[in-house]
């Protein structure tokens, strides 16, 4: 799709995604809400595209994987084990005069940047001793000029309470991520569906994480969907370099080939020894170079068997799996990848972003399996019921089998422009030719090219255009 040379602003993404309708800010009546976005009529179709399609090629067409739907508030004790109610922090920086606080790695890349364009630092390894030395020794400021107190760890779970009076309320949290809930169903889904090793777990939904970096869209959000899967294993009888090198090479051809994004725009980063949990054996982000630099759109790491022997020791409950050919007993290793829905969405939409400087218009080259509309139905005039009746005979025959838009509203070239913006591949028009001829105008987006055919072999057509 896009090139480096061609790259949009992060300015022209939101510009174009507000105005054709795939994103709206929260609340925007009430001065909107720090990152907080709503997805509008044709962001809403691409999103529920995408996680089709990852759970098409993730779940449903492969006999070694299981869905689950686990429950956005779960018990506090899941994330007591999990490390979240400890552990679960960002680096946060205050500024002395605004109070505004920052993340404290963002406020060392963003001086970095400017003033060492060349350097290689990593400020993900960095520990909290080494952000404060490093923001002391080069007089790092806020964004606003000002002095900054020094790095202190925040924690990024929502709390809520359950129950109606304060005395008998429980605390309970919003879930940081959705893998938790994936394990402590682990010994429901081996009770209840016999499945063998290896075999995985995947499910996509919610998560929610008390976040107070701006300005990178729907990158970084308080409410955001991820899907996840947790691949279970024996270590003993699974070689799991093996396995981890096949799930990126899934991971990859997901989204080169199924949600067709330009490769040369991807790379895998694997996390320095500093950086990875205690627990992973090895981690990978499959980053993209989004208008705001190379940022994860999808990890990858070998958990071990931490997990599940968290939960057991916090639960005293047994989670182990038992061999039904040797009668072993063991805890499972896992696999985990793990991505976020709208961080494909944001990436599909800065991929697809196409100028088309020879014909004066913006074009949204997105794969015809995620446009919002595979066709759009025009009468040629507005005035003209004949033209009008005809065009909506064909559209609600086309709209049986496809997502099909109809507008009727301005002049012919508007039409066409719109529809190009909000990434429509083919434009149908009914002019009269189609009323004398029983004729269809296509024109194709990407190419802005236009055939005529008869009307008999538009089916026969459009299933080969949009196979």
């Amino acid at each position: 799709m896009s090139n480096l040379q061609s790259a949009p602003t992060l300015e022209e993404i939101v510009a174009l995604a507000k105005r054709r309708g795939f994103v709206y800010q929260t609340s925007e009546i009430y001065g909107g809400l720090a990152n907080s976005y709503e997805y509008g009529p044709a962001g809403v179709e691409v999103l529920r595209k995408i996680k089709n399609l990852w759970w098409d090629f993730f779940i449903s067409r492969r006999d070694d994987m299981l869905g689950l739907d686990s429950q956005i508030i779960l018990h506090p004790r899941t994330w007591e084990a999990s490390g979240h109610v400890g552990s679960f922090a960002d680096p946060m920086m205050e500024d002395k005069v605004t109070r505004k606080r920052y993340r404290a790695d963002h406020l060392i890349e963003a001086w970095t940047s400017k003033n060492h364009p060349e350097s290689k630092l990593n400020v993900e390894a960095m520990s909290l001793a080494e952000i404060n030395d490093f923001c002391k020794q080069n007089n790092i400021k806020s964004p606003d000029g000002n002095e900054l107190s020094e790095a202190r760890n925040f924690n990024l779970l929502f709390e809520t309470s359950i129950g109606v009076v304060d005395s008998a309320s429980q605390k309970a949290y919003l879930r940081g991520e959705t893998a938790q809930g994936i394990f402590s169903n682990f010994k429901q889904v081996l009770d209840s569906t016999r499945v063998k090793l290896p075999f995985g777990l995947g499910q996509i939904g919610k998560s929610f994480r008390n976040e107070i970096t701006t300005g990178q869209f729907v990158f970084r959000t308080l409410e955001f969907e991820q899907a996840e899967i947790e691949y279970f294993f024996d270590p003993e009888n699974t070689d799991w370099q093996r396995l981890f090198k096949d799930w990126q090479d899934q991971m990859w051809h997901f989204v080169t080939q199924v949600l067709g994004v330009d490769e040369s725009r991807l790379r895998w980063r694997r996390h320095e020894d500093s950086e990875r949990s205690f627990y992973s054996k090895d981690t990978y982000d499959l980053e993209y170079l989004y208008p705001f630099g190379w940022k994860e759109v999808w990890g990858i790491a070998y958990r071990t068997d931490y997990d599940l022997k968290q939960h057991m020791e916090f639960s005293g409950k047994s989670l182990e799996y038992t061999d039904p050919a040797t009668g072993k007993k063991f805890v499972p290793h896992v696999i985990e990848p793990a991505v976020g829905i709208n961080r494909l969405f944001l990436m599909i939409l800065c991929d697809a972003y196409h100028q088309d400087e020879d014909k004066n218009r913006l074009v949204l080259q997105l794969d015809q399996k995620l446009s919002p509309y595979q066709l759009a139905v025009f009468p040629l005039l507005k005035n003209k019921p004949e033209l009008i009746d005809k065009a909506r005979v064909l559209y609600e025959h086309l709209r049986q089998s496809y997502r099909v838009a109809w507008d009727e509203r301005g002049n012919i070239g508007k039409r066409y422009l719109s529809q190009d913006e909000i990434g429509t591949p083919y434009c149908l028009t009914v002019d009269f030719d189609s009323l004398e001829k029983d004729t269809i105008t296509i024109r194709e987006r990407n190419g802005a090219t236009q055939e005529t055919i008869a009307i008999r072999e538009l089916d026969s057509h459009l299933r080969n255009v949009l196979a």
